[in-house]
């Protein structure tokens, strides 16, 4: 996350109250807002399994 109260955090690690928040005041524009968009979707469908082999995948290039 570039700015705010959680800056430097990875998207997938963002509270769900935030995107929440963010769903009320409305996504920033371009392709930040569609990343918290679709991070705001999957979390609060309860899909963030989905996210566990992406997570996986960047901590094993990270850690090379």
């Amino acid at each position: 996350m570039p700015f705010g109260q959680y800056k430097d955090r990875y998207i997938t690690r963002l509270p769900v109250h935030y995107l929440e928040w963010f769903s009320r005041k409305g996504f920033p524009k371009g392709q930040l807002g569609q990343y918290l968009a679709t991070m705001f979707e999957i979390k609060t469908n309860g899909l963030d399994d989905i996210l566990k082999p992406i997570i996986r995948e960047h901590r094993y290039n990270h850690n090379r």
